[in-house]
């Protein structure tokens, strides 16, 4: 019967690809158990949209391989998502929620709102609890991406709560105004808006907060870093040399802000609107590039239709498209949450 010292020592080999520490320190092993040569421990990942899962599954039986008396191998899977620490004099933080990720860019019409919905329907297919906040007061478009009726909660004595779709708990100044109810707000009201959003809603318990920002330095978006601990955001651009430029200033603005860049994605990656540009902007900023969206009908479509496309069709390349960027965001917020014990140990 291989001794169960031996095994956690060889495991101690096997380092997270991501947090380059190794996995029994990280607290990943749990509740090992031997019997005869059967060998049975749960393996706890950082987060459910792991993008390495199997190279951490290929590391940890290579490993065990140098124990002798092992027979057989169990492994079962879980995750637990990493919140931050309050900061003293910080901004309050939401109740539930562990980690509010940001979706920006200084230009509008790039996507925001259809990358946004499609990042949180895939964090939530890959097995993360989501949530995702409107924060776009004045053109808030996320009751139609994901199918729910404008001004579904204007009747009643409910208030404004989430409304869940496709496995994400949303929440809209949208459900609240029927179609076509124009937001005529100043300045002061669009700051005041967002705070009742992230503070006066019931969010549940959350592992990922998806903030669909507006367009450009506005209100929406400072007052959406004072009032949340923001873990990251991802800036959304379209390959054109405008929209990239737009894109730099937003980066420019979040980093003077003190909010981590998650990366840049590219989005409506196409012959007509350019390749690479997003990618270019990356690279020269310092930033990740995390990605590539195609210009494609069938995004349209599920966007128009209130049926997102790594729901409607999450074989397709497309879909896939989302699910990896939806990996590539999970990673680089457990790097950013571990980042902390690692400078220590």
């Amino acid at each position: 019967m291989p001794d169960a010292q031996a095994v956690m020592t060889a495991l101690q080999t096997v380092r997270d690809p991501e947090l380059h520490r190794d996995i029994v320190s990280l607290d990943m092993v749990r509740d090992l158990s031997i019997e005869g040569g059967h060998v049975k421990f749960e393996l706890v990942l950082t987060t459910p949209a792991c993008p390495l899962r199997e190279t951490i599954e290929k590391d940890v039986r290579a490993a065990l391989q140098t124990v002798p008396g092992i027979d057989d191998l169990d492994i079962s899977w879980g995750a637990e998502v990493r919140g931050g620490a309050t900061r003293e004099g910080g901004p309050k933080p939401v109740p539930g929620v562990k980690n509010v990720i940001a979706v920006a860019s200084n230009k509008g019409g790039v996507g925001k709102s259809t990358i946004s919905t499609n990042l949180a329907v895939a964090l939530a297919a890959l097995g993360a609890k989501v949530g995702l906040l409107d924060a776009d007061i004045t053109g808030p478009n996320i009751p139609t991406m994901l199918g729910i009726e404008q001004g579904a909660l204007s009747e009643g004595q409910g208030g404004l709560h989430t409304i869940e779709a496709y496995g994400v708990q949303a929440v809209s100044i949208g459900f609240v105004l029927p179609k076509g109810t124009p937001v005529v707000w100043r300045g002061p009201m669009i700051g005041s808006g967002v705070r009742q959003l992230l503070h006066d809603v019931e969010w549940g318990e959350l592992d990922y907060l998806i903030v669909d920002l507006p367009p450009g330095t506005s209100d929406a978006s400072m007052s959406m870093c004072q009032e949340a601990e923001i873990a990251g955001v991802v800036i959304v651009s379209t390959p054109q040399v405008v929209a990239v430029e737009d894109a730099m200033k937003a980066v420019g603005m979040f980093d003077r802000l003190g909010v981590p860049i998650f990366g840049v994605v590219e989005n409506m990656a196409s012959e007509i609107f350019g390749r690479g540009g997003a990618k270019a902007a990356a690279e020269s900023l310092g930033v990740e590039f995390l990605g590539e969206i195609g210009l494609s009908a069938p995004i349209r479509q599920g966007a128009d239709a209130g049926n997102p496309i790594v729901a409607a069709d999450p074989t397709s390349e497309e879909a896939q498209a989302f699910v990896r960027l939806a990996e590539q965001v999970a990673a680089r917020c457990s790097v950013l949450r571990y980042s902390g014990d690692m400078a220590v140990a």
